[in-house]
């Protein structure tokens, strides 16, 4: 197996309070933290026997078959889940399905058998968000964007791929190269298939030797068995509506942030039109003396809260959970033991778990356990090497950029006598400068006060001089800057995380499909932090 490093969460870039907290244990006020969760499971749905009947009828393949059975007697699941992105979408997507496959195997080996279940976020509607990935390319990076978008906002797993995705596909071919992945990827995405298909497709390919299940829940009979969820979101809108805003005010007074925006109209659901498909949001107006049971607003339609059962009844794939109400739809249905998720998700849970408390259905009112996803940066063997030669920490590199860094290369490249020089200069200068500073102070305050100024200017050229010595030694030593190009795009690409920006075919194409059990065994392996993976 691969060698790996573990530094705590906080080393990530724009991570968020909240989520460092939850990593620490220490936000249990508003996100749970259970040990051994596996030994406490919900009870199990009345609808299961037709539930694995649907997950075995998404999950054919023959390697998906022991997962399944283990489902038919009574094997718990831990899910996870992802919007359904163009070519397999970035990095931390396959780190998800990892970390539901590590926790799975974790329980099952402690006797309290799971199976691991990822979730396509099918019905989502903003294809800006999934028609496009990003690779590596050299030095630089290539964002490939499928450009043919749906001309209403309909659920993006539904929009069918068109002829368009060919020079897609023949330009991934260039940047991956030949490989297994890169095979599986052009099979999934195809000419008439949906992005829902293709996407299912790849990670089943993906994930077959670890026995990922995956399924796509936006059909009429998933729906019906979430339908109390979706019930209560309706006829609970109000209350679940204050509930909402109070934990949002409660998050933000306690120095954290709310994910999702609670505004005065907003609600839990939307409503896919019956004629064009649009998943329109389900705006709630509340009860008035003219319309004592509220309205719902959809687009141009209204609905009465009666209305809107009775299409939940009747066609209950119409009516899609929001965003903060996707956690209990996806544990009632699944009777999750556990979700996986990474910040934003784990904020969502944050809003969530009051909703958790008042519907009070699957844990009777507790919140599923929330598990962290595995973070982590891969280092491809080139890019170990320029990291070893230059003696480089990839914790320091996640918040530095290409010509900052250029110059720490460019410093440390510099002959040994210039060095010298350099530093004798320069700590001459700050002594000098500090007993002067001290005297004229002492003489007079103002006199302090402008005598540090001109001392702040002569310490800003002493400065000069170390980087145009730093910069003649990068005009000297050109290698230095594509050095510092090809390890900022490696490691911190855009100034974000590589898990981020990366499309993840390219590692799998680069690795092998291999890469996908090193990831399970690098999430089994506690690391309450972000983990450096040497490829």
């Amino acid at each position: 197996m691969s060698n790996a490093d573990c530094f705590p969460v906080t080393v990530t870039p724009g991570i968020s309070r909240l989520y460092a907290d939850f990593c620490a244990s220490a936000a249990t006020e508003f996100i749970p933290s259970y040990e051994n969760w596996f030994e406490h499971r919900p009870p199990t749905p009345a609808h299961w026997p037709e539930l694995v009947s649907l997950l075995a009828a998404q999950n054919p393949s023959p390697a998906a078959a022991p997962a399944i059975d283990a489902l038919a007697n009574g094997a718990g699941t831990v899910l996870t889940g992802q919007q359904v992105t163009l070519f397999g979408g970035p990095l931390f997507t396959p780190f998800k399905a990892a970390t539901a496959l590590a926790r799975a195997r974790t329980a099952t080996a402690a006797g309290h058998p799971h199976a691991a279940i990822f979730w396509l976020a099918t019905e989502d509607h903003d294809f800006a968000e999934i028609n496009n990935v990003t690779f590596p390319a050299r030095r630089s990076l290539e964002k490939l964007v499928y450009l043919s978008a749906p001309s209403t906002p309909v659920p993006v797993g539904n929009v069918v791929i068109d002829d368009s995705i060919t020079p897609l596909i023949d330009r991934a071919w260039e940047l991956i190269g030949f490989s297994d992945a890169m095979e599986a990827l052009a099979a999934a995405y195809k000419p008439g298939r949906t992005f829902a298909q293709a996407f299912a497709d790849f990670y089943a390919k993906v994930f077959a030797a670890q026995g990922l299940l995956v399924v796509d829940a936006a059909g009429r009979e998933f729906h019906r068995f979430g339908s109390p969820v979706l019930r209560a979101g309706i006829e609970m809108a109000d209350e679940l509506h204050t509930a909402l805003i109070e934990r949002n005010k409660a998050l933000e007074a306690a120095g954290y942030h709310a994910q999702v925006a609670v505004g005065p109209q907003s609600s839990l659901l939307f409503l896919i039109d019956e004629q064009t498909g649009a998943r329109v949001a389900l705006k709630r107006v509340a009860p008035n003396a003219k319309e004592p049971g509220g309205l719902w607003q959809a687009g141009r339609n209204s609905f009465s809260t009666d209305e809107l059962v009775g299409i939940q009844d009747e066609a209950p794939e119409r009516i899609s959970p929001s965003a903060l109400l996707r956690p209990l739809f996806q544990d009632f249905i699944f009777g999750s033991s556990a979700q996986v998720g990474g910040p934003a998700e784990i904020a969502y849970l944050a809003q969530s778990a009051v909703l958790f408390e008042r519907i009070k259905i699957g844990w009777g009112g507790r919140q599923t356990p929330p598990l962290a996803r595995f973070s982590g940066t891969l280092i491809e063997p080139a890019v170990g090497e320029l990291l070893r030669r230059h003696e480089l920490s990839v914790d320091r590199l996640l918040h530095e950029d290409a010509a900052s860094l250029a110059k720490r290369l460019a410093a440390r490249a510099m002959p040994i006598e210039t060095k010298k020089k350099l530093a004798s200069a320069g700590n001459a200068l700050d002594a000098e400068l500090t007993t002067l500073l001290e005297w004229m102070g002492a003489q007079d305050e103002g006199l302090g006060r402008s005598a540090a100024t001109a001392a702040s200017k002569m310490r800003y050229q002493m400065n000069r001089l170390r980087n145009l010595a730093a910069n003649f030694e990068l005009q000297r030593e050109a290698s230095l800057t594509r050095h510092a190009e090809t390890i900022i795009q490696a490691i911190a690409p855009e100034g974000s995380m590589q898990e981020r920006v990366h499309g993840a075919a390219f590692y799998f194409g680069r690795c092998g499909l291999d890469l996908a059990e090193t990831l399970v065994i690098h999430a089994e392996n506690p690391c309450p932090g972000h983990r450096v993976v040497w490829l």
